[in-house]
Formats: C-alpha cells, structure tokens, sequence
C-alpha cells in the first residue's frame, strides 16, 4: 500500500485498488441466493486513543462553524464511546457471483454540509453513478482524485450533479474553495458485499452464498505522515495540511452456513 491523505497524488492511490484485481472490476455476476446467511459483527479500538487531529477553520465561519468551536476534527479516526470505530470498510475478498446490488442509497449520495462531506466513506458500484449536492450557501468543490478524476464546483445550493464511477478503487476528496479540512472518500467496488461501520462499530454483510471466505476491514489511516504550511489565498491566512501515512487493513477467514449466521469481530489499535 502506499501513502495517502488530504492531498494525494493519482499514482499513489492504489491502497485499496490493490484489493480488486482488474479480472473481478467488471466480472461479478448477480445469481439467485436463496440460501444465503448473514455475517456480522464489531470493529473495536484497543488500548489508549490517539488524540483527534484537527485543523482551524479559517474561512465561512457561520457556515462551517456554527458551534464556534474554532477547529474541525478531520475524522480521520472515529472511536465511540463504547470503543466501536465508526467508517471502517468490511468487505468480502474475491466473491465473483452472488445477491443483487443494494449498497445503501444514503452511502451513494455525497452531501456538503456545514463544510463537511457526508458521509465520511461513500460506495459506488464499478460503473454506477455518484450524485453529488451542496447543502451550504457558500461555495465548495468535489476534487477527486484516484480512481476517479473530477473537479466539481458547487457554487449552489440543493442542486446534485451525478458523475458515472468507471473504475474500481479508492477515490480521495477534497475541497479546492478554501476549507481545507474537508475530506473524504469514495470507495468504488466491484460487487455488493461491501459494509461501513457505523458509530458503534458495527457492521452487517447480507445474502451471502454459502461457504468458506475472507474477510477485510480497511481503515483509511489515521497517523501524520508529514505536513505543509498551506497559503489560502482568499483569506491571505496560513494554515496547514496534512498528509497521511497508508491506509491499514486486517484479515480474517469466515465460514458462512446456508441461511446461518457467522460473527466476526476486529481489533484495532496503534501498533
């Protein structure tokens, strides 16, 4: 895997490309599983949590900052209450036929609100269509980078503009309007056995044909690789930005019975 962050160039987001081989992209077939079973489980965090890492909002105060914090955590790294890590990706490894497509429509739609791209991790099928809206009377654009390469400005409000997924794999978000907290990502896969955490950790893989797999949870990276003094040139005020160290991920085997249940947990930490 290699480095990523807020600012990443194309070439150095195959992390989680790497993870969809160039045969599966377009080669997932939808059959009939009527014995399908379910699996489920948590992705907790173990040992001390590492501190947020936030960065100062600097421009469209009443917009961004309406709680006049002064700062916006980056959410890089969610941890709940109850220790469950929130925007975690479990997926099945290899599975080439199965369910019909029914990734969440509240993951295929990307809004900006409050100077925020929600939700934090978006999924598009290979080839399917991501719709895109600004909620903020202000100005923001959708800089992709990765898998896909668009440049979207939003200069309006509750308008949503739609932009076709071509190729499987991680996508980097970001705002080129100033707010240089904003980021985000798209993850474009290749079948419908894809889940995100929620804020308690938990996750759910339905309609799975019977049998033994491998089992994933990719996390985008939490850790500072470096970082840039950055100029906004609107504001004349300097601020930084952060580049992040590899995205991380953990791998387990699950055995999934005909119209069963299958549980699997994942602990994560610093090390």
């Amino acid at each position: 895997m290699r480095a990523g962050g807020l600012l990443i160039e194309a070439a150095l987001l195959a992390s989680f490309a790497m993870a969809i081989p160039a045969s599966a992209q377009n080669s997932y077939q939808v059959i009939s599983v009527p014995d399908g079973g379910t699996i489920s489980g948590v992705v907790k965090w173990s040992g001390e949590r590492p501190k947020p890492i936030t960065l100062p909002i600097t421009k469209d105060a009443a917009t961004c900052d309406p709680e006049h914090t002064g700062i916006r955590d980056l959410g890089r790294l969610d941890i709940g209450g109850d220790g469950g890590v929130e925007n975690t990706v479990v997926y099945l490894k290899g599975i080439t036929s199965g369910k019909a497509w029914d990734l969440p429509d509240s993951r295929r739609h990307l809004d900006q609100k409050q100077c925020r791209y929600l939700p934090h991790i978006t999924l598009v099928a290979v080839g399917g269509d991501l719709a895109i809206k600004s909620s903020d009377p202000i100005l923001h654009t959708v800089h992709m980078v990765g898998a896909a390469d668009y440049n979207l400005p939003f200069p309006m409000t509750d308008v949503t503009l739609t932009r076709t997924m071509h190729k499987g794999g991680m996508v980097d978000l970001k705002c080129n309007a100033g707010h240089i907290w904003m980021n985000g990502v798209v993850m474009v896969v290749p079948d419908p056995y894809y889940a995100v955490t929620d804020d308690h950790g938990e996750f759910k893989i339905t309609g799975v044909p019977p049998g033994d797999y491998e089992i994933v949870a990719w996390h985008e990276g939490w850790k500072v690789a470096r970082e840039e003094s950055v100029l906004d040139v609107g504001t004349q005020t300097k601020t930084k930005r952060y580049y992040f160290t590899d995205p991380v991920t953990w791998q387990k085997k699950v055995s999934v019975p005909a119209n069963g249940r299958a549980s699997v947990d994942f602990q994560i930490s610093e090390h």
